[in-house]
């Protein structure tokens, strides 16, 4: 037996069984479409077995994408969870064969709450087409198992036909990187949109920061205890009037200048790179990059100091270009 020949004849069937569905869309795509998209409640999906496992990924799709969505499993439907199932809801049952037992069972309560069905399945006669308000009929097509049992060329197409609602739903929704990023919050997406600076930056304890007329002594033991490379200069309304860095400091004491007495005005960077605390932290990464510091002030709207935003810090928190 050739394995690379039989793996080939798998992706074979099941592409041909892609084909069969893609080709035979047709007015009940967009009836569930508009179903789906105009529910005034959940969309609940469901089925039993391996389509279980595929309307579970559905159901997260969907979620994910903007529409209302979770999974029911059908056995626990049965012993009290279709008290989540409301009239306004849509429920969306996938069954091929459109008669596993414990799809069939509720499908009688489900009318009863007076919930939308749709029905998606390969057999046009079953009880599940039968009970539903829309249905998706697949035209036939092989399983790819040997024996022509195990669910494998159906959950694939079942699994692409709910991709392909979810999707197409987010074109009438009108749904965008912003929304996406609002699911997706841990996600690197959702972090480039969502975390500001003043997120991330250092701040209160942990802002190294002295007073316009320090001696360079305070500065490098204001650095020192904050554990910071820079150090932020103010006036008595913190006003940034600059910064030192690490290597000012370490300049000045290779000259051997005089840390009592020189005072950190003399040797600051008076037009320091400065950051809002509202800005994206993404954003702040980028213009650290540019400018290829590692740190910078960050003012709020009054234009006060607040912290200090660190490149490190961005970084930690999982935040790339």
């Amino acid at each position: 037996m050739n394995y690379i020949d039989e793996a080939k004849r798998v992706f074979d069937i099941e592409i041909e069984a892609l084909n069969r569905v893609r080709n035979n869309l047709d007015d009940n795509f967009i009836q569930i479409l508009k179903a789906i998209t105009e529910c005034k409640g959940k969309v609940i999906i469901t089925g039993m077995g391996k389509p279980g496992h595929i309307a579970r990924k559905i159901a997260a799709t969907m979620a994910s994408l903007g529409t209302s969505a979770f999974f029911l499993h059908p056995a626990e439907a049965l012993h009290g969870d279709l008290g989540m199932v409301e009239k306004e809801d849509v429920v969306i049952a996938i069954s091929y064969s459109g008669e596993s037992e414990e799809i069939t069972r509720m499908l009688s309560n489900i009318k009863a709450i007076g919930t939308t069905l749709i029905g998606i399945s390969g057999n046009a006669d079953s009880t599940l087409i039968k009970y539903s308000d829309y249905v998706q009929v697949f035209p036939y097509f092989k399983e790819a198992c040997y024996l022509g049992l195990a669910p494998t060329s159906s959950t694939t197409a079942a699994l692409v036909y709910g991709d392909a609602l979810a999707v197409v739903a987010t074109k009438i929704y009108g749904f965008n990187e912003n929304n996406y990023g609002m699911y997706h919050p841990a996600g690197s997406l959702g972090k480039k949109l969502f975390i500001k600076v003043k997120d991330v930056m250092a701040s209160q304890e942990n802002n190294a920061v002295i007073n316009s007329g320090s001696t360079l002594k305070n500065a490098i033991v204001e650095m020192s205890k904050k554990g910071s490379g820079i150090v932020n200069i103010v006036d008595d309304e913190r006003k940034i009037l600059g910064v030192v860095t690490d290597g000012d400091l370490r300049r000045q004491l290779e000259k051997g200048a005089d840390v009592y007495s020189l005072v950190v005005d003399e040797i600051m960077t008076k037009t320091p790179i400065i950051i809002n605390e509202d800005d994206m932290a993404v954003e702040a990464l980028q213009i650290l990059k540019q400018k290829n510091v590692s740190s910078a002030p960050v003012i709020d709207e009054r234009n006060r100091l607040v912290g200090t935003i660190r490149l490190h810090d961005i970084l930690n928190k999982g935040i790339v270009l």
